[in-house]
């Protein structure tokens, strides 16, 4: 866990206080025994920081991933026992209803055909009026020479935290080449579009963007 949670510090800017404010924008809202659904729970490092700041919540943590979802136990250690881990995806989790959501580092790697189905599946399992705290890669993809520059800021600060070079412009390229980004503005219809409303940026870090929105 200690490689993997340095490698995501070094990648995303402010990542330990990007977690912290996930978990007071959901406390906001949340009822003090609140059952929390976070999607892309691997490695535990959110759903750490939310049972440790929330000791009467409880929460269902969701990866398709195995061994990640294992990471995320061993990361936790007895706190674990405040979450119910399920291997899959949004679609198969339970249906809640949940006080609130995270979906932090995952949406970028969803498919644009499947977003906004992964997006109202999340919705349809929230209590009306219940958070969701979102974020990722999200960045002005036109005109070109914009992302590309924004790619190149994203290599640049990966090497300024220590990352190898080769490795940082690797992943840049693995990131314009493979993942489905779209843009904040494009991030923001989806939303609406899945029913969410009052949504509102809070953290913007370089290359990444995230947002609160309720059900």
């Amino acid at each position: 866990m200690a490689s993997y949670a340095d490698r995501t510090r070094r990648l995303v800017p402010g990542w330990d206080d990007l977690q912290k404010m996930a978990g007071v924008l959901l406390a906001e809202r949340a009822p003090p025994q609140a059952q929390v659904l976070v999607i892309g729970a691997g490695g535990g490092a959110e759903l750490d920081v939310f049972t440790r700041a929330q000791p009467q919540w409880r929460f269902v943590g969701v990866d398709p991933s195995e061994p990640m979802l294992q990471l995320a136990q061993a990361t936790l250690g007895p706190l674990a026992a405040r979450v119910d881990f399920h291997q899959g995806y949004v679609h198969t989790a339970p249906a809640g209803p949940f006080d609130g959501a995270t979906c932090l580092l995952t949406l970028h790697f969803v498919p644009h055909q499947e977003r906004l189905a992964t997006l109202q599946a999340i919705h349809q399992r929230l209590q009306p009026g219940a958070p969701l705290v979102t974020a990722h890669l999200s960045f002005p993809l036109a005109p070109p020479e914009e992302s590309a520059q924004w790619l190149a800021r994203y290599a640049a600060f990966a090497i300024a935290s220590g990352v190898d070079p080769e490795a940082a412009h690797r992943a840049s390229t693995a990131i314009d080449t493979a993942l489905p980004l779209l843009s904040p503005g494009e991030e923001e219809a989806l939303l609406a579009q899945a029913g969410f409303g009052g949504i509102r940026l809070f953290y913007a870090g370089l290359a990444f963007r995230g947002w609160v929105a309720h059900a």
